[in-house]
């Protein structure tokens, strides 16, 4: 048994819905023939749906009632193109009609409500941006059943019960597991194909909730946990991980294999492939991942697994960039010694809701500093300034600071664990491109190595570390003696 997931590039026009549908028809026959059978799918809205719902909503809130207005007659148009070309049934069109009249009007409904009431709250938000999946899921269906297959859309409110974290819910297992093999299983025991609404899910009052952006790879492996299934696939439009962004560097290539963690380190400082949360799930299950091309179906892409085949380790796998950073620096002669500088300076960011992405400090201790999104950057600042308003007064710490316009680069592999000189190569490649490093930092497990530079370096820095590690060559070949 598999979980597909298919992302908003997969069903963006009706030639990629014709595609997943054939992907999806082979799957079944292939999984037919195995022991555990079956195929659960799971879809993004299609793209650019998503972020339109989203600034209708904002745009209601603000009063203006004509854009959301004529967004749903470019919802419907986008949706009914698609049915029109791939579905030749008239009742199949005419409950599809009905399906996607009743989203839209509750889509007008709820940014009517935003607009009179002059407030977009997260749980009005969550509704409003899972609708584009509720419109995929039922096309997507109708889709595969003019294809010949047997499917049925579910909404994921049915099963993926969740807290009340509104714009990034998590859930909770035991009721998710019972829901989800409760609903799902049946199906797929009697060779239906469910086609599961990605990216949303319920409290357990029945509110609507989101798993976050990007969160349908998240809803895939939290499905494919449930029921543990064989393998999680991930099909996007892209060869599976690269070594590196291809539009930043142009010799990049698929990775054939990665571990949990690799990729759990890459999601983290940037790489878009995989929502960050994905592999979670699969973790303690135990799953493999897959990350499939939708338009190189052919393409073996990258499977992530809990440990990598022994020959296929290297030292660097890949690396990734983060964007849009500012660096908070806390420095201080005063500080040496003093006990409980850190431990007050995260309580400070915490309060204040900021995400922490990489800490460095001097070994003299006179100098902490750590990196936020720069949408952070100055309520972080006003509360340090105030939880620290002693020790600035008595000159303990001299300042605190922020730099704007600074990039996380992570330099990342399981391989780099006991490897001599590693660290070295990585500067010796940033040096010869004449980029300055403003800071470095290792995590315990050495899987990673995180060094800061100013946004005019970040592609140099890139380019020039993926060239000192010829990442453009397979694994293998990298590690032959030369």
């Amino acid at each position: 048994m598999i979980v597909m997931k298919f992302g908003g590039t997969s069903v963006g026009s009706a030639d990629a819905f014709a595609q997943v549908a054939q992907i999806v028809k082979e799957a079944v026959g292939r999984e037919s023939k195995r022991e555990r059978p079956g195929v659960v799918v799971v879809t993004s809205a299609m793209s650019g749906v998503t972020n339109m719902l989203i600034e209708a909503a904002q745009r209601a809130e603000r009063g203006d009632v004509s854009f959301y207005q004529a967004q749903q007659d470019s919802l419907l148009l986008k949706h009914q193109v698609v049915a029109g070309r791939l579905i030749e049934d008239g009742s199949e069109r005419a409950a599809l009609a009905r399906v996607f009249e009743e989203r839209l009007a509750e889509f007008d409904r709820l940014c009517s409500s935003i607009a009179v009431l002059g407030e977009l709250t997260p749980r009005g938000l969550d509704v409003v941006s899972g609708l584009g999946e509720r419109m995929a899921a039922p096309l997507l269906a109708a889709v595969l059943r003019a294809h010949g297959l047997r499917a049925e859309a579910i909404d994921a409110t049915e099963l993926i019960v969740t807290d009340n974290a509104f714009g990034g819910a998590a859930p909770i297992t035991h009721l998710t597991e019972a829901r989800c093999r409760e609903r799902l299983l049946p199906l797929v025991e009697i060779g239906v194909v469910p086609v599961v609404t990605g990216f949303i899910g319920a409290t357990v009052e029945g509110v609507p909730t989101t798993l976050g952006r990007g969160g349908s790879d998240y809803s895939a492996a939290i499905l494919g946990a449930a029921l543990n299934v064989d393998e999680i696939q991930i099909w996007t439009d892209v060869n599976g991980v690269m070594t590196a962004d291809p539009r930043i560097v142009p010799n990049a290539r698929s990775i054939r294999q990665l571990s949990y963690e690799e990729v759990a380190e890459l999601a983290y400082y940037g790489a878009k492939v995989l929502h960050p949360k994905t592999v979670l799930p699969a973790i303690e299950k135990k799953i493999p991942v897959r990350v499939l091309n939708t338009f190189e179906p052919t393409h073996p892409g990258t499977l992530i697994v809990e440990k990598v085949q022994a020959e296929a380790r290297g030292t660097v796998k890949a690396i990734t960039a983060i964007r849009g950073m500012n660096l908070i620096t806390i420095a201080g002669r005063g500080m040496m010694g003093v006990p409980g500088i850190a431990a007050r300076t995260f309580s400070a960011v915490a309060r204040v809701g900021a995400n922490v992405l990489m800490i460095s400090q001097s070994s003299s201790e006179q100098s902490i500093c750590f990196v936020v999104p720069e949408a952070s950057a100055e309520s972080v600042i006003a509360a340090l300034h105030e939880e620290f308003r002693r020790e600035l007064e008595h000159r303990y710490i001299d300042s605190i600071y922020g730099m704007p316009h600074i990039n996380i680069i992570a330099v990342v592999g399981s391989g780099m664990r006991g490897t001599p000189g590693l660290a070295a190569r990585v500067f010796t490649a940033v040096a010869q491109a004449g980029i300055n490093v403003i800071a470095i930092a290792q995590g315990s497990s050495e899987a990673n190595i995180s060094l800061v530079v100013v946004d005019a370096d970040v592609t140099s820095a890139l380019r020039a570390i993926h060239d000192i590690f010829e990442l453009h060559l397979p694994t293998e070949e990298r590690m032959r003696p030369r």
